[in-house]
């Protein structure tokens, strides 16, 4: 119901602000503004967010926890969205998580709130082996696997 009240409210209030600064600066004024901020606003997601990514390879290479980043580029990505929808409220928000200070602070609260939970070993959104780390093989962990192969050729496959 929430989500549903969100999808009504947000094209009354857009076009309502629309509407009242259109009538300020004028209509085509308005129009120009609000292509203006999709373009730089889309433009800077783009190279922030390739910024984001590249942190989190370098993380991943290093084993190291990557769940700030994933966070971080899904709000790039919803920033983009906002930035896209004609509006001045939206653009406002997509402008605010552009902000890199605003958008790590965003990024740490919703992790340590748990609304995000990364898992790996421990649960505890940390990573214990990183991802290119070598695991322990059978031998070492003294699991044996037992099994029977058997080979069939292609033409008992066709038949």
């Amino acid at each position: 119901m929430p989500f549903l009240l969100l999808i009504l409210l947000v094209p009354v209030i857009e076009l309502t602000v629309l509407v009242q600064v259109g009538s300020q600066i004028g209509a085509l004024g308005a129009i120009g503004l609000t292509i203006l901020t999709a373009i730089v606003g889309l433009s800077l997601v783009r190279s922030q967010g390739l910024s984001v990514m590249q942190r989190a390879q370098q993380n991943m290479a290093q084993g190291q926890n990557t769940a700030p980043e994933v966070v971080e580029g899904g709000m790039l990505a919803f920033a983009g969205l906002c930035l896209l929808i004609p509006g001045f409220i939206t653009d406002a928000l997509g402008a605010l998580l552009l902000l890199p200070p605003l958008r790590k602070q965003f990024a740490k609260s919703v992790l340590s709130s748990r609304v995000i939970r990364f898992g790996g070993v421990g649960g505890h959104g940390s990573f214990q082996q990183g991802p290119f780390q070598s695991r322990p093989n059978d031998s070492q962990t003294g699991n044996t696997i037992d099994g029977e192969y058997e080979r069939k050729d292609d033409n008992d496959r066709l038949n």
